[in-house]
């Protein structure tokens, strides 16, 4: 065992002692020792080398040194793909200008990943669950593509033709190179993210006083954050027991409702339905917590070092959640598919939505799918999984719009609602995820040839019977109340002009 694990590690084989005694890969092993100790490491780079004891250039240097060490250790020399895929982006945004540096770099950084996940898929290990180089990748290809379309915006496009996010996240003037290579392979992200904005991190770097994220509801500076950083020891303590709880039922549950019994044939033929519904969700409920450990870890390091303030809440208390990538009892108490998603790899959907659905003019939905599944990786389980997703979004939608107002008159009406929309969702996630965690094609059909496509028939059924309104007429609806307000103050401030 300890053998197989050595062969399908590239990195250190210095940890293959823990390996052997704890009968888990080498890989993975690597992985959760290097994200504790860039813990470790946070704590002193916040303590030690704090923006008011050092320079940025010093903390740049030591942040991406350490990275690239730390990706060095768990993948070895794979992990010169992290920087020759971030050099040659850097390079096609310094040759082709800013008015087209983001389509050449979405293309180049998303082939790249794409040419890496298949030679690892189909050349290597088809179906290895362990880490591999193609994760980091993943987060490094959204900080690449997250940064293009940032320059575009701030240098090339009219302040007038960004929405109120675009204004906040254009980035005003070119990255250096140290400062690119920094925020892409930052020890704090380089192996499980999240995915952050450019101008949050550079504003952790030098110590910015004033974050440009810290603003209250009305629009106003959020004094109080502008004084002073709070300790992030609560915020960092609490995500570790979340982690520390993730992991123990992780080990112990998941291996009690394995994913693969849902397409055995003797479970098909001889459990009743009702069991089969509740045997799947209970196996997907059982996958997630390793997601929340990973996640949740990646988080608490990046607030250990000082990263991820985002402001007072209303009871004054500090928020660490600026680069949070999950909250779980959202996820776990969604009443509708969207609250599931808004939830769920938080980071990653901000990125499908800033690069993707804001900016495509036709069909949003189904192009951002089908980029997050290219994202993704080469298994086809994925593409079926995301193709699952779209209509099953669209019958979402159109149950929303259409039936939720119904059930708004009274709490007790409300509250049957949801407790349907809770479980129709959580049924609906698991049916639309099993490709995703088999991967394969025939499993995945055979799953859903065993319920008989029947999510897939009635949610094309109730996106067909009950339409809803394209989203550029809804936002047409939405804005046009405003217009005869800002008519009437228009024609009243010309009375004045004329009256003065």
């Amino acid at each position: 065992m300890a053998t197989e694990a050595l062969s399908a590690c590239t990195g250190s084989s210095l940890l293959q002692p823990i390996s052997e005694i704890t009968n888990l890969p080498l890989d993975q092993v690597n992985f959760v020792v290097c994200q504790l100790c860039a813990l470790l490491t946070a704590v002193w780079f916040r303590l030690y080398l704090h923006p008011s004891k050092t320079s940025p250039f010093v903390r740049h240097v030591v942040a991406t040194l350490l990275g690239i060490y730390f990706a060095l250790f768990c993948f070895g020399w794979y992990a010169l793909h992290f920087l020759l895929q971030s050099g040659i982006t850097y390079g096609i945004m310094i040759v082709t200008g800013v008015e087209h540096m983001h389509k050449y770099c979405l293309v180049v950084a998303l082939g790249y990943l794409s040419f890496c996940q298949i030679t690892r898929v189909y050349v290597f290990d088809y179906g290895m669950y362990s880490a591999d180089f193609t994760g980091p990748m993943m987060v490094i290809t959204q900080k690449i593509t997250s940064v293009a379309f940032e320059i575009h915006d701030g240098m090339a496009r009219q302040e007038d033709q960004l929405n109120r996010g675009q204004k906040l996240l254009a980035i005003r003037r070119m990255p250096s190179l140290l400062e690119y290579f920094s925020y892409n392979c930052n020890f704090m992200g380089i192996l499980a993210g999240p995915t952050c904005s450019y101008n949050d991190y550079i504003a952790f770097i030098e110590g910015s006083p004033c974050r440009h994220r810290d603003q209250e509801t009305k629009g106003k500076v959020n004094i109080k954050s502008r004084l002073n950083d709070p300790s992030p020891n609560t915020a960092v303590i609490q995500k570790l027991a979340t982690c520390f709880i993730s992991l123990l039922v992780f080990l112990s549950v998941c291996k009690v409702f394995p994913v693969e019994r849902n397409v055995d044939d003797d479970f098909i033929a001889t459990t009743p339905f009702y069991a089969q519904v509740v045997y799947l969700y209970l196996s997907m409920l059982t996958t997630r917590p390793k997601y929340y450990f990973v996640w949740t870890l990646a988080d608490a390091i990046n607030n250990a070092a000082g990263f991820g303030f985002n402001g007072y809440d209303s009871d004054g208390l500090p928020r660490w959640d600026l680069i949070s990538n999950l909250r779980v009892m959202n996820i776990e108490c969604a009443t509708s598919f969207k609250v599931f998603l808004d939830n769920w790899n938080i980071q990653t959907a901000h990125w499908l939505k800033r690069v993707c659905y804001e900016r495509c003019p036709y069909n949003p939905t189904a192009a951002t799918f089908l980029l997050s599944a290219m994202w993704h990786g080469a298994y086809p389980g994925y593409y079926l999984t995301f193709l699952t997703g779209i209509v099953i979004t669209l019958a979402a939608r159109a149950v929303r719009h259409n039936v939720r107002p119904h059930f708004l008159g009274s709490p007790k009406h409300k509250f049957v609602y949801d407790i349907i929309t809770w479980a129709a969702t959580q049924i609906a996630i698991c049916y639309t995820v099993v490709p995703f965690v088999l991967l394969s094609v025939g499993p995945s059909l055979k799953f859903y040839r065993s319920w008989y496509f029947c999510l897939h028939i009635g949610c094309i059924l109730l996106a067909i019977a009950l339409p809803v309104k394209p989203r550029h007429l809804r936002l047409k609806e939405q804005q046009s109340p405003l217009q005869p307000s800002q008519e009437t103050t228009d024609s009243n401030s010309n009375q004045k002009q004329k009256t003065t």
